[in-house]
C-alpha cells in the first residue's frame, strides 16, 4: 500500500526544514518545505497553492520529490509514471505533508501572550428569583424564538416568539429578576427585535448590561447609558453634570430623558445650560425630550426656540406650544383661525364658513408655520390645516354659538372644506389630549367611517381612539366591529388595552364565527388571529373550543376552508392556554 510520511529536524533560525516523500515506487525523496526565518510568508504560499493546484502553483521552496519520478518501468510519454502515479499527484501529496508540518511548526512556536485583567465582577440585582417553572418557561421561550419555522401551515402550536414581551411584561411587573444562565439568550433576543429591546434589557437588569460590554454583538445594550453600564441617578448633580458635558449624544438623550422624567424643571435647566452651543440636529432631539411633563413652566424656553435658525427645531417648539392651550403661541394661533372659520350667516342652515389664508407672513412662518406645502398638497389648505391644529379646542364652542364638540362636527362645510378642517381638528384632539373632542370626532361607531365625521383614516381614528380611558375605548371598538366585521378594525383592536375587557373580546370571536361560516379561508382575518392569541383574556376559551371542531362543509363552500379554520381556533386556544400558564407561573412574590 502507497504511503507517505514526514519527518522533521528541528531546525534552528534560518536553517531549513525538509519533508521525506515516500512515493508510489517506494523510493524516497527529501523536500525543502521553506525556513523558519520565514513561516507567514511560507504558509501563505503553502494556502495559495492549495487553494489554485498544485499542478498551477508550486510554492517556492517545495520542490517535486526525486523518489517518484524513478518509479518502475519509467516515466511514460504523458508524464505518468509506470505505476500509475503522477509528479503532479504526489507534488499534492508533497504539499499536504508540508502544510501538516508547518501547521504543527506554528503551533508549537507560539508564545503565551500576557494574561488580561479579569473583569470587574457582575454587580448584585437585588430583585427576586424566578420561580423555577417560571425559569422554565422563559427557556422555552426563548428557544422557541430560534426554532426554525415549519414549512407552509403553522398547525396547532403556539408562536413562542410572539408570547416573549408578554412574558417578559409580567416578569417586570412583579420584579423578578434575570437568571443568570439566560442573559447570553435573552441578550440575542434583544438585538434580533427592537421592539423587545426595553423589556428585554429592564429585565436582564445590571448583570445584563455588564455582560453586554463583554460582548461586541450586545453593544446596543449600552447605547443611552452611562460610560460605567448605567446612568447617574437624577439626583445626583455632579454626575449628571458630568456625563452631561463629557458623554456621547446617546447618553445625553437617556441623561435628559431620565432627569426630566424625574423633574421637569431640572430637566429644562440642564438642557438651558447648553442650548446655545449645541448643534441643530442635537437641539431638535433635546427638545423633543421636552414632551414628557411638558407644562406652562416650559412655554418661556419654547417661546424663545421659535426663533431658533433651524427650521425643525422652529416647528417642533410651534407643535409642542400648540399642545398648550394656555400658551401665547395658541393664543396667536387661535386668532388666526377665528378668522379663518366660522358660521356661514348667508346660508339657509347653519354652516361652517371657511376662508383659507392667502400669504403666509413671517409672523406665522415664526410660529412655525412651513410656507412651502408638501408636493400635492395646495398652498392655502396647507395653511390653515396647520394653523387649525395649532389652535386651542376651547375656542371653537363660543365661536360656534355655544355648540359642544358633538354639534360642531355636525354642521355642514361649505365649499368642500370638511375634509380639512375635521383632519385638523383630528391633530388638535391627539395633540392636546383631548378625550370630549376625540369622542366627537369618531362620531358614534355604527356609521361607516367614510360618512361619518372627523376622518375616514382608520390610523386617524386609532390615534383618537388612544385618548379614550380604556374600558370606553374596548366598548367603542366593541361596536364598530359588530357593525362592520373585522375587514377594518385591525388598527383599531391594536390601541385596546391588553387583555381585550368584554365585550370586546366577545365581539370579536363572534365576528370570526361569522366570517368561518360564510366559508372562505381564514388567511384574510390572520392579522386579527395574531392579535386575539396575544390579546384576547384566557377567559375565552369555553367560547372558543366548540369552534375548533371541523365543521360540515358545504357545496358553496371553498374546499378545505373548514380544516384551516379548525385549525387556526386550536392554535387560539392552545395559546390562551399557555398564556394561563405563563400567568399562574409568574405569581407575585411572597
Amino acid at each position: 500500500m502507497d504511503t507517505a510520511t514526514t519527518t522533521s529536524a528541528t531546525a534552528a533560525p534560518g536553517v531549513a526544514d525538509t519533508v521525506t516523500v515516500r512515493a508510489a515506487g517506494g523510493d524516497e525523496g527529501r523536500t525543502t518545505v521553506g525556513s523558519s526565518a520565514a513561516p507567514d510568508r511560507l504558509w501563505e504560499e503553502l494556502v495559495t497553492s492549495a487553494l489554485l493546484g498544485t499542478d498551477r502553483r508550486t510554492p517556492t521552496g517545495l520542490t517535486r520529490p526525486t523518489g517518484g519520478e524513478a518509479a518502475e518501468g519509467g516515466a511514460a510519454a504523458d508524464g505518468k509514471t509506470a505505476g500509475g502515479s503522477t509528479a503532479a499527484g504526489d507534488s499534492a501529496g508533497a504539499l499536504l505533508d508540508a502544510a501538516a508540518l508547518h501547521t504543527v511548526r506554528r503551533r508549537a512556536g507560539l508564545r503565551p501572550g500576557p494574561a488580561a485583567p479579569l473583569p470587574e465582577p457582575a454587580p448584585e440585582d437585588p430583585r427576586v428569583p424566578l420561580p423555577e417553572a417560571a425559569r422554565r418557561r422563559l427557556d422555552q421561550l426563548l428557544a422557541g424564538r430560534t426554532a426554525p419555522s415549519p414549512a407552509g401551515r403553522r398547525g396547532a402550536a403556539p408562536d413562542l416568539a410572539e408570547l416573549l414581551p408578554q412574558w417578559l411584561a409580567l416578569a417586570e411587573g412583579h420584579g423578578y429578576k434575570a437568571p443568570a444562565a439566560a442573559l447570553p439568550a435573552l441578550l440575542d433576543a434583544a438585538r434580533a427585535r427592537t421592539d423587545l429591546r426595553p423589556s428585554a434589557l429592564r429585565f436582564a437588569g445590571p448583570r445584563g448590561l455588564w455582560l453586554a460590554r463583554l460582548n461586541p454583538e450586545w453593544r446596543f445594550a449600552l447605547r443611552g447609558t452611562g460610560a460605567a453600564g448605567a446612568l447617574p441617578s437624577p439626583r445626583d448633580a455632579e454626575g449628571v453634570r458630568a456625563l452631561w458635558d463629557e458623554g456621547l449624544f446617546a447618553e445625553r438623550v437617556a441623561l435628559l430623558a431620565a432627569v426630566r422624567n424625574d423633574d421637569p424643571a431640572a430637566g429644562l435647566a440642564l438642557l438651558a445650560s447648553t442650548w446655545a452651543t449645541e448643534r441643530a440636529e442635537d437641539r431638535l432631539m433635546f427638545l423633543d425630550s421636552l414632551r414628557a411633563g411638558l407644562s406652562d413652566a416650559d412655554e418661556e424656553f419654547l417661546e424663545a426656540a421659535l426663533g431658533d435658525r433651524s427650521r425643525n427645531v422652529r416647528a417642533t417648539a410651534a407643535e409642542l406650544l400648540s399642545a398648550l392651550p394656555a400658551s401665547a403661541l395658541a393664543g396667536r394661533m387661535a386668532a388666526r383661525a377665528l378668522t379663518c372659520v366660522g358660521l356661514d350667516r348667508t346660508a339657509d342652515v347653519p354652516t361652517i364658513g371657511v376662508e383659507a389664508p392667502h400669504e403666509c407672513d413671517a409672523a406665522m412662518r415664526r410660529d412655525g408655520v412651513v410656507a412651502v406645502p408638501p408636493a400635492g398638497r395646495g398652498e392655502r389648505s396647507w395653511w390653515l390645516g396647520r394653523i387649525v391644529e395649532s389652535a386651542p379646542l376651547s375656542c371653537w364652542p363660543a365661536r360656534f354659538g355655544g355648540r359642544a364638540p358633538e354639534e360642531i362636527v355636525a354642521l355642514p362645510v361649505a365649499d368642500g372644506w370638511r375634509d380639512e378642517l375635521h383632519a385638523a381638528w383630528c391633530r388638535a384632539a391627539v395633540r392636546q389630549r383631548d378625550a370630549d373632542w376625540s369622542r366627537a370626532l369618531l362620531g358614534p361607531p355604527a356609521i361607516p367611517p367614510a360618512t361619518g365625521p372627523g376622518t375616514s383614516s382608520l390610523a386617524e381614528r386609532a390615534r383618537l381612539l388612544s385618548m379614550l380611558s380604556p374600558e370606553e375605548r374596548a366598548l367603542w371598538v366593541a361596536r364598530f366591529v359588530a357593525a362592520h366585521g373585522l375587514s377594518e378594525a385591525f388598527q383599531l383592536l391594536g390601541v385596546c388595552a391588553v387583555p381585550w375587557a368584554e365585550p370586546l373580546g366577545e365581539a370579536v370571536i363572534d365576528a370570526l364565527d361569522i366570517a368561518r361560516e360564510a366559508g372562505g379561508y381564514p388567511w384574510s382575518f390572520s392579522g386579527v388571529m395574531g392579535l386575539a392569541e396575544r390579546c384576547l383574556a384566557p377567559e375565552a376559551i369555553g367560547r372558543l373550543e366548540p369552534l375548533t371542531a371541523r365543521p360540515d362543509e358545504a357545496e358553496d363552500i371553498v374546499p378545505g376552508a373548514g380544516g384551516y379554520w379548525s385549525e387556526a381556533f386550536r392554535r387560539l386556544v392552545s395559546t390562551l392556554r399557555l398564556r394561563a400558564s405563563i400567568r399562574a407561573e409568574l405569581t407575585p412574590p411572597a
